[in-house]
């Protein structure tokens, strides 16, 4: 199983990777378009991404996050989100290969940031972190669309079958 969640969040790196090499392509002005989308934009998608990363890290640790919102206020570049991203997907893949077995079934209680507890195993919380980035690339690549600019091919089968 270690295996397994290793190669989930090695995926998650690779994608995000294609996804904001992409994403660098377009004109700033296509980032921060305004969108029907809750976060408003491509570029605050993508940071929400990242602030929720961090904050299962944070759970995960046993620590406080800060975030009082799934939606920050503060919003850096996509550079500079682009290099948080690769550092915080480099965590997620050493916590995932140094996790061990023995340890993945363990609860992790925590409470959600709209308020309330909440519990899932460590193994739970890496599915739940590589389905969330997931769910969210399609946004962005759909924003893409939008933009004029089909999205990087990040289907785990193409990950699974690269050179």
């Amino acid at each position: 199983m270690t295996d397994y969640l290793t190669t989930l969040m090695r995926y998650k790196a690779w994608a995000n990777e294609l996804v904001f090499a992409a994403a660098a392509k377009l004109p700033e002005a296509e980032l921060t378009a305004p969108r029907k989308i809750v976060f408003g934009n491509l570029l605050r998608t993508l940071n929400h991404v990242y602030a929720m990363d961090d904050v299962w890290r944070a759970h995960l640790e046993g620590r406080a996050h800060g975030y009082t919102t799934r939606n920050p206020n503060d919003c850096p570049p996509l550079a500079e989100l682009q290099e948080a991203q690769r550092a915080m997907d480099a965590w997620w893949v050493d916590y995932a290969n140094a996790l061990p077995e023995a340890k993945q079934e363990e609860l992790v209680s925590f409470r959600f940031i709209g308020g309330g507890p909440g519990a899932m195993t460590r193994r739970d919380i890496l599915l739940h972190v590589a389905n969330h980035g997931t769910y969210h690339r399609g946004n962005v690549a759909s924003m893409m669309y939008q933009a004029g600019t089909p999205p990087p091919t990040t289907d785990l089968p193409v990950f699974l079958n690269r050179p």
